[in-house]
């Protein structure tokens, strides 16, 4: 049992090593896109490559292949939104143009229109803590609940 705690202990602090790595890693290549995109291109070629290789040498047909990766995809949620992307599904629902299909006119009104929905946002904000500094905290609580749709917040002031 302890040397099952050790490894799990062990695996954790390695885990938290790659992490702090990895953060430090994507910061530092985040301000050259395109060295990023080149070390980021050339790690998924070769990861595809050593899956290939070893489907290959345990004798892997292609159609074996191919049903086990659409399996998984499944299984996991990645089929469409790898092969599709959920952003042009939303569009669809939506129906949305596609970003080359607007014109410069509808791109500055859908831009104007986040920027007032920006604005009111930081108005909610300054409110609600405005709200919030002007209660005694010894006396009253404030809870913030979400209710749907998410915009909507609904605010109660609780004595204790």
């Amino acid at each position: 049992m302890c040397s099952i705690l050790n490894i799990y202990f062990m695996f954790k602090k390695i885990l938290y090593f790659f992490d702090r790595l990895e953060d430090k890693i994507r910061h530092q290549l985040s301000k050259n896109p395109v060295i990023f995109a080149i070390i980021g291109g050339i790690a998924i070629v070769l990861f595809w490559r050593g899956i290939w290789h070893i489907a290959d040498e345990i004798n892997m047909s292609s159609w074996m292949s191919l049903i086990i990766s659409v399996v998984i995809m499944l299984a996991t949620g990645t089929f469409v939104s790898f092969f599709i992307g959920e952003q042009i599904i939303i569009s669809g629902l939506r129906e949305e143009k596609r970003l080359d299909q607007k014109t410069e006119e509808e791109i500055e009104q859908e831009d104007a229109y986040l920027a007032r929905m920006r604005t009111e946002i930081d108005e909610i904000r300054d409110d609600v803590l405005s709200i919030k500094n002007s209660i005694p905290s010894d006396k009253k609580e404030i809870k913030i609940k979400r209710e749907k749709p998410a915009a909507k917040i609904k605010i109660r002031v609780l004595k204790k």
